[in-house]
């Protein structure tokens, strides 16, 4: 970290950022970032509450020849940030792992970037929760704690209810709620005590 400061975590891996309005970036304006990685190094997350425009996820399969199942379940694809927005990442629930490479964030939460998750959700063997993001959102060492101190986000604990199963339009007052903000209270006005 560039600074110490005793509010943010040593540790944001596996934690929201939950973008404060003002925050001047439109692409993040309202977004609800999940950070899959967090060090000395910098971070990475993917934005899990924007979707991905005229992009379905057996239209994806399609694209990359992956067979299409009569019965598939819907997978949300999302923006998941403007950093090699062509590459896509499939944050799901703990309970999938595969050979291959998985990131595995925590014990709720996993990240995998090849094409296996892809065929094994189109085959329903997959994780029981996911989402593919195309893109992530990525941040320089101490950049993101910076930013923090700068009041461009606010962090809070992440859940399975609150990332796979609210819908993308309640996420950042959900994601808000779990620290007992209330939205409508929220100042564009950055500022410090």
């Amino acid at each position: 970290m560039s600074q110490t400061d005793a509010s943010i975590p040593s540790q944001l891996e596996g934690k929201l950022l939950i973008a404060m309005p003002g925050m001047g970036d439109p692409r993040f304006e309202k977004s609800v970032i999940f950070l899959c990685a967090h060090s000395a190094d910098g971070a990475l997350g993917l934005i899990v509450n924007k979707p991905a425009p005229d992009l379905s996820f057996a239209n994806l399969l399609k694209q990359l020849e992956i067979e299409v199942p009569a019965l598939l379940r819907d997978v949300p694809v999302y923006f998941g940030g403007p950093v090699e927005s062509g590459r896509g990442f499939v944050l799901h629930s703990g309970d999938y792992a595969s050979e291959a490479s998985t990131l595995q964030v925590s014990e709720q939460f996993g990240m995998t970037s090849t094409l296996d998750v892809l065929e094994d959700l189109a085959r329903d063997t997959g994780p029981a929760n996911a989402l593919l993001a195309l893109g992530y959102a990525g941040w320089g060492p101490g950049q993101v704690e910076d930013e923090i101190l700068q009041n461009g986000w606010l962090t809070c604990d992440a859940s399975l209810q609150l990332v796979f199963n609210n819908d993308e339009d309640t996420k950042w007052t959900a994601a808000l709620a779990t620290l007992g903000v209330d939205a409508l209270m929220l100042s564009a006005d950055a500022g410090r005590a």
